[in-house]
């Protein structure tokens, strides 16, 4: 769709706080010093924790902070067909099969000591026509449906990262697809074919989501879509360490509005990419240099 560009793309469940708002920041300079284009996508492919209210206050905190995208939003809402598409090239080439476990049986499951805790151990990735038939119907009973996984054919996979450089983590049959009662689409599905769909090539987002990189990366070789420059940006967290929240008081942009002019949080943001006195968009623009970026969380106070 676009060739040559980064994107910003948060989950609608409530307000942006300083750290999403860092986060997106250094996401736009990345992408304007580069020349790419820059686009928003609206990752509402969670239909519990995701409302179009929020998506919409969102949107209008980014123009307010001056942040400027190129084309449409893309809202993920309205992308099921696409990821049902990707979804029938993986099982058309035997990728997918049917799982009936619940998370509680994934987490308390035997697994070998060499696995990352929480990983899928394989419990329905072998079972015979008849067992799934019995389990699909015990599922159907309870108004519920299995998720659909993945068969991975790796047991590793690996990215490069502009700060972390190589990462490599472990590959299990991740979910394609929820079960449940909600069946909605992952967001590891879901963030592959639209990235692929926009042409993103660049993807600069909070270090949290390196674990789950590799997995994407995988995906995407499977699909053909090319794995993009990943850059993975520290986070802003509270005094305790914790990915900072709206809990930790007065951190949303509207919040900061109300005892602060707009420059102002424009000069603190700076500040924590190590350019005080820089107040503007088009300044910290001028000056911003990938390379003297913090590699440290910034601890909020």
């Amino acid at each position: 769709m676009t060739a040559h560009a980064g994107r910003y793309a948060p989950s609608p469940s409530g307000d942006l706080h300083f750290g999403n708002l860092r986060t997106g920041l250094i996401a736009w300079l990345f992408a304007r010093q580069s020349g790419r284009k820059f686009l928003l996508r609206v990752e509402d492919v969670d239909s519990q924790r995701s409302t179009i209210d929020s998506a919409h206050r969102q949107i209008d905190d980014l123009l307010t902070l001056g942040l400027t995208f190129d084309g449409d939003i893309l809202y993920q809402s309205d992308r099921s067909a696409a990821y049902q598409r990707a979804l029938d090239r993986l099982r058309a080439h035997g990728r997918v099969y049917e799982c009936y476990c619940s998370r509680k049986d994934v987490q308390n499951a035997p697994r070998a000591a060499h696995h990352v805790p929480g990983s899928y151990p394989g419990t329905c990735r072998e079972l015979d026509d008849a067992e799934r038939e019995r389990r699909r119907e015990e599922l159907a009973a309870q108004g519920r449906k299995p998720a659909l996984r993945l068969r991975a054919d790796v047991d590793t996979f690996t990215i490069q990262d502009r700060y972390h450089g190589e990462y490599t983590t472990e590959i299990d049959d991740f979910v394609l697809r929820r079960g449940g009662q909600d069946t909605d689409w992952a967001y590891n599905l879901a963030v592959v074919v639209d990235d692929g769909f926009q042409g993103i090539d660049q993807v600069v987002r909070g270090e949290d989501l390196l674990p789950s990189t590799p997995r994407q990366a995988y995906l995407g070789s499977l699909l053909g879509i090319p794995a993009p420059e990943y850059v993975h940006v520290p986070l802003v967290v509270n005094q305790a360490g914790q990915r900072l929240a709206k809990r930790d008081g007065a951190v949303t942009l509207r919040e900061m509005l109300l005892e602060e002019p707009v420059h102002h949080v424009i000069g603190k943001l700076a500040e924590s990419l190590g350019y005080p006195d820089v107040f503007t968009l088009h300044k910290l623009l001028q000056v911003f240099n990938p390379d003297d970026l913090p590699r440290e969380p910034l601890v909020w106070r």
